[in-house]
């Protein structure tokens, strides 16, 4: 369906005066909190963990504001045999707020999900200088950043949960099965240890011999505890 034209306009001109006609309401800031959007994009936290140092965010920044250092560190070999590997191991991630224009561009293209918004507005400064946040304090954001939406109940599982999943469930099968073949050697070497010693026991133990027997026309001598023949 074709719009009319002044559509447009007349649609302007309503947003205006349902503005107009509502009641002005006066936030008693800093006493009272403002009640922010929960996806606002106060400041960028930083999940340092998930950092991989590829500095898509830095090349990325149409403000240049984001600054990075890292040093590369070899990695041993994971079995006997394999091959060592290198890794940048972060140094410094440091965002200049003076600079920021906001755009939320390096944490779209972040592909290892280290930058969140975060709704923290409140880190004016006095002199500009300061406004350059190191990654401890950007660190400290990150913990302030909402949780996702829910997904609808028809949705399919996330990736990254579904692999993390798949982790916990073969390690808990791993365990499972070395705390079996622990349980079963422990009962080996018992019924061994309970087998040597019935051995050592038996081969120990002094040998019980028969009494040899009398010879003949030879009568034992009675007891002299035993009374004579004929009485009682």
């Amino acid at each position: 369906m074709t719009p009319f034209p002044g559509s447009g306009l007349a649609k302007g001109l309503a947003v205006t005066l349902r503005t107009m006609t509502k009641k002005t309401v006066t936030e008693q800031y800093p006493d009272a909190q403002p009640d922010l959007p929960p996806r606002t994009r106060g400041v960028i936290g930083l999940f340092e963990e998930n950092c991989t140092v590829c500095m898509l965010c830095a090349r990325e920044c149409p403000d240049w504001c984001i600054y990075i250092d890292s040093h590369k560190e070899t990695v041993p070999a994971a079995a006997p045999g394999g091959r060592e590997r290198s890794r940048n191991v972060l140094d410094r991630f440091a965002i200049d707020f003076s600079l920021c224009m906001y755009c939320g561009i390096c944490i779209e293209v972040c592909p290892f999900d280290a930058l969140f918004w975060s709704p923290e507005f409140e880190y004016a400064e006095t002199d500009i200088h300061e406004l350059t946040h190191e990654r401890d304090k950007l660190r400290e954001w990150m913990w302030t950043v909402p949780a996702p939406p829910a997904l609808d109940p028809g949705a399919e599982e996330p990736k990254e949960i579904a692999a993390a999943r798949k982790t916990a469930e073969k390690l808990a099968a791993t365990q499972a099965a070395a705390e079996a073949a622990n349980a079963a050697e422990a009962a080996r070497v018992a019924e061994a240890t309970e087998a040597a010693e019935v051995t050592e026991a038996a081969q120990t133990a002094p040998e019980k011999t028969a009494p040899e027997p009398a010879e003949p026309g030879h009568v034992e001598s009675a007891s002299p505890t035993d009374p004579p023949e004929g009485q009682s």
